[in-house]
């Protein structure tokens, strides 16, 4: 399967100054509770904001860069069609994730089977935003949690399946 795992606002934001938008202890133990031992998807700007450019740990990381750039520890892919014939050649046998940045999140989303998506009931005064899966005819929230407070921030774990 493939999935998207990403956390917004009430606005459906995931960034600013490519960064995310708030620091949120439990969403990133989620994070890493999905994503462990996973293949994970992402573009070149979010690897460049991991710190110290060092790939997510105990996880296969496979990074698509603009550039000539090929990063260390990573599957590093410069061409858009071999990243989406990876990611849906793998999807196929085990759960794959695409996990930002925001342009990524979006050329996937028709490839992607279902998101896991923390909603903040904040403005993240965000710059950059995600596809507002309650709005589309083609994704149905099939999971909510009930409210938690994750530092000083109500959130909720939600679980979107792309409708056939």
């Amino acid at each position: 399967m493939i999935y998207s795992i990403l956390c917004v606002d009430k606005n459906y934001g995931i960034g600013k100054n490519n960064d995310l938008l708030f620091r949120l202890p439990k969403d990133m133990a989620f994070f890493k509770e999905k994503t462990l031992g996973h293949m994970v998807f992402l573009g070149e700007n979010t690897f460049l904001s991991f710190p110290h450019q060092k790939p997510l740990k105990d996880r296969i990381n496979v990074v698509l860069s603009k550039g000539v750039h090929d990063y260390p520890n990573v599957i590093n892919i410069h061409d858009f069609n071999e990243f989406i014939s990876l990611l849906r050649e793998k999807g196929k046998d085990e759960d794959v994730f695409v996990i930002g940045g925001a342009s990524i999140y979006h050329q996937t989303l028709p490839y992607v089977d279902y998101v896991y998506l923390t909603k903040v009931d904040a403005d993240g005064e965000a710059t950059v935003f995600f596809d507002n899966l309650d709005k589309l005819d083609n994704f149905e929230c099939i999971e909510k949690s009930e409210p938690v407070m994750d530092g000083i921030y109500p959130i909720r774990f939600c679980l979107y399946k792309r409708l056939k």
